[in-house]
């Protein structure tokens, strides 16, 4: 499993095609170093979730 980053015109068609699946974080535009911030978030919200911890209080 990989995941990339694009910048802010996304990915070239290659890049596109070369990927079995694809998600996206949001439709909006976001500097490279708040993507990083919310994708660690997301992640471990997933992982808190999966291991039946509790994620909210």
């Amino acid at each position: 499993m990989v995941f990339v980053i694009g910048g802010s015109h996304g990915f070239s068609k290659e890049l596109y095609e070369t990927a079995n699946t694809k998600i996206s974080l949001s439709a909006m535009t976001f500097p490279h170093q708040l993507v990083r911030v919310i994708f660690a978030e997301q992640l471990y919200r997933a992982f808190t979730i999966l291991h039946g911890e509790q994620y909210h209080h």
